[in-house]
């Protein structure tokens, strides 16, 4: 199978599929090396790794395809690509897909937010009318080249209009053609039980550390039905505070030995972006 379906067979066995999010090549090389199944390229991510900033629509189409094309490159797993609002109305999206899909993304995520957007577990959402947002839902399953590329539909009406308008949401942007939905930032557990039940289409569902989503198992969301887990920014967290702790070494007693408690180790780090592969290549080609 193409890693397009790869990914629509995850997401159809409703099995919680646990997808970490990548920030970079290297996060999703170690990503790959772990065995998960798939990789999700975090906008967040992106937007705080790359630029400093916090996840309020900085980001461009430009800087995360570049990133999806890095990322398709350095790995064989399924790629789910986070494209905020789609960087403008429906045409913009049409053209947004087009690039992500050449660019190597196997599933294109947009989400119905006024731009701007911000993290979905931020204050200060607004939402697009439902009428907008399906025409973009629309426009992005016009626009794939690839009938198994896939279009994620995340709805933030939770925040801003309740529980029963997100699901309404949800409910026409998978007659809108979406093949995976994700009603984001849910803030009771009746809820998360709920939505498996309530919607047919495939669901992921976003487990934020220290977010407004009560955390569940990936074993439990899969017995509720949902395809998809995903730990957007655990990577990015994790990075942080392993930066943090070996600085902080670095700092207070002016350096730091091959300690792998504290850093990974020189070979590790060869290992984990192919240099062993590349001595044999220079060798093919001396």
């Amino acid at each position: 199978m193409s890693t397009r379906q790869q990914l629509k067979a995850l997401a159809e066995a409703r099995r919680g599929v646990l997808v970490p999010g990548a920030f970079n090549a290297l996060s999703a090389k170690v990503i790959e090396d772990l065995g998960f199944e798939a990789i999700y390229i975090t906008g967040a991510g992106v937007t705080n790794m790359w630029f400093g900033m916090p996840d309020q629509g900085f980001m461009g189409l430009s800087e995360i395809a570049d990133h999806t094309a890095r990322i398709r490159d350095a790995v064989r797993l399924p790629l789910i690509v986070d494209a905020d609002t789609g960087f403008g109305n429906a045409l913009n999206v049409r053209h947004t897909v087009r690039v992500l899909e050449r660019a190597g993304a196997d599933c294109i995520q947009l989400e119905d937010q006024v731009a701007p957007k911000r993290c979905g577990h931020f204050s200060g959402k607004e939402v697009i009318s439902t009428e907008e947002a399906v025409a973009k839902i629309k426009a992005a399953v016009d626009a794939r080249h690839d009938p198994d590329f896939l279009v994620m539909a995340r709805t933030d009406a939770c925040a801003t209009q309740g529980f029963e308008a997100a699901v309404e949401r949800a409910q026409k942007f998978a007659e809108a053609g979406a093949d995976i939905l994700f009603v984001e930032a849910v803030t009771t557990a009746e809820e998360i039980r709920a939505l498996p039940q309530r919607l047919a289409t495939p669901q992921l569902m976003n487990m934020v550390i220290g977010g407004r989503t009560p955390i569940f198992g990936a074993e439990e969301l899969g017995a509720l039905g949902y395809g998809i887990v995903l730990y957007a920014n655990a990577a990015l967290q994790g990075a942080v505070a392993g930066m943090q702790k070996a600085l902080t070494v670095l700092r207070d007693t002016r350096r730091i030995d091959e300690d792998a408690s504290l850093v990974t180790p020189f070979a590790e780090r060869q290992r984990l972006v192919g240099k062993p592969e590349w001595d044999e290549l220079e060798k093919r080609y001396s």
